[in-house]
């Protein structure tokens, strides 16, 4: 695990910045699996409330901080070559999916960088969502894509009006170029502004703009200008992300280090900016600029079918994905094996959840984002009272980051300004080995580099 990630940092205190838990178990935990198809679990795709992943894994540049899967310099031939292998992945599962024939209501397209691809590639890529799948109609479909600054163009942005893209995000990171060039993005401030505006007059149902602190030599100041001038735009959402380095990232061979401490006091003062601004909270990153209750949603048990080389699904107590990896070398032999593939429906990889792993992900994906985790419909799924199963809740209860609300254990505003210091907490000893397992490994790997 990279320095900055400890449980202390460099003068003793507590580093509230462990790991992002954006899902649970993460991929690191995940190993072989045998005798997995996607037919044993087709049934947990039923009803209207599945999600359809598309992982594009193309960009311009690889940035300093990034361990998503992600490649670059990859020609238009290599693009076409990748969708012809998606398409026939597309096939299989029409194939093992038809009988019962799932509906989804949500379509996300992430990367790397979508926007990455030509309007005509775009235009297939969208095709083929269609032709394969039974999708919502638009007027109850959700259909997310993700983009920089560099590939957002008027043609491509018409080209997702029509397809109904109803959100679109856009990682702008800074409008400092010091802080861009730190990061290694390959757009400037001129260019993050142009692509905003362009984004905004486009009438997008939901436009969110990503940015990053903990950036060395960022400044709370810094930061704010940044997040001023992006409110002044109208942007829906805006994430806030801490800089997290990780193996393989570029940052870590440079040896980069981020100071928690500083990064909290600029979360702080970002944070507290924005609901001064009139967004409401919703999670540690996430802030909305509609102040009505967030609506909840359960979401623990949630299925989402991947398509593509780097999408993770999850179908019931079965998670799977291609093998993690960063560095480009692992990338691209990753992505000549996922191209090669016979048979997509065979799952090789993967995490199948036991039921107290299915109790901790459920705790975890509720209590992290506000209202939080309901009472009585933990026990209705589990059987038993969440502060049994955890008693660590009750310690948060009384230090004050936790508290009983209107049936609702939610994290107090403390609470959820230590996300990424509690949520890690609630991992298990076995998710806990398996990453340490694939962490050390990969450290060793990467140290012969």
């Amino acid at each position: 695990m990279a320095e900055n990630q400890k449980t202390e940092n460099k003068t003793g205190v507590m580093n509230p910045y462990r790991q992002y838990m954006y899902s649970y178990p993460h991929k690191t935990a995940y190993g072989p699996l045998e005798g997995v198809f996607l037919g044993d679990y087709a049934s947990c795709l039923t009803g209207r409330e599945n999600g359809l992943y598309l992982h594009i894994p193309f960009c311009q540049s690889k940035c300093g901080y990034c361990n998503l899967f992600s490649v670059t310099g990859q020609s238009g031939e290599a693009v076409d070559r990748y969708l012809q292998a998606v398409e026939r992945q597309c096939r299989q599962y029409q194939e093992v999916l038809e009988e019962g024939s799932p509906l989804f209501s949500q379509v996300v397209i992430g990367g790397g960088t979508p926007l990455y691809l030509t309007e005509a590639q775009l235009d297939r890529m969208f095709s083929m969502l269609h032709r394969y799948f039974h999708l919502e109609e638009p007027a109850g479909r959700d259909t997310v894509i993700e983009t920089a600054p560099g590939q957002t163009t008027k043609e491509k942005l018409h080209l997702l009006k029509q397809a109904g893209v109803t959100r679109v995000s856009l990682g702008i990171q800074s409008f400092s170029e010091r802080e861009l060039s730190v990061l290694g993005r390959r757009h400037d401030g001129r260019r993050a502004r142009e692509a905003l505006a362009l984004l905004q007059s486009f009438d997008f149902p939901c436009i969110n703009v990503d940015f990053i602190y903990g950036i060395p030599g960022q400044t709370a100041d810094s930061l704010l200008d940044s997040l001023k001038e992006a409110v002044s735009f109208g942007p829906d959402e805006i994430f806030l992300y801490p800089l997290y380095v990780k193996h393989g990232a570029g940052m870590e061979r440079d040896g980069v280090v981020p100071d928690g401490g500083a990064a909290f006091a600029q979360y702080q003062a970002g944070a507290g900016f924005l609901r001064a601004a009139g967004f409401r909270q919703d999670s540690m990153r996430r802030f909305v600029r509609k102040q009505e209750r967030r609506a909840y949603t359960e979401c623990g048990f949630g299925t989402s079918l991947a398509l593509g080389c780097g999408g993770r699904s999850y179908l019931g107590n079965l998670h799977f994905c291609s093998p993690y990896a960063v560095t480009r070398g692992e990338c691209l032999a990753r992505l000549a094996e996922y191209e090669a593939i016979i048979d997509y429906t065979k799952i090789t990889h993967g995490f199948l959840l036991s039921e107290d792993e299915m109790r901790r992900r459920y705790v975890i994906r509720h209590l992290l984002i506000r209202p939080g985790l309901e009472l009585a419909r933990y026990k209705a799924r589990f059987g038993k009272d969440v502060r049994r199963d955890f008693p660590l809740l009750d310690e948060w209860t009384e230090q004050g980051f936790a508290r009983a609300e209107g049936g609702f254990l939610t994290l107090t505003q403390a609470g959820l300004d230590l996300s990424d210091y509690l949520g890690p907490r609630l991992t298990s000893s076995q998710v806990q080995n398996a990453m340490r397992e694939w962490e050390e490994s990969h450290e060793r790997a990467y140290d012969i580099i």
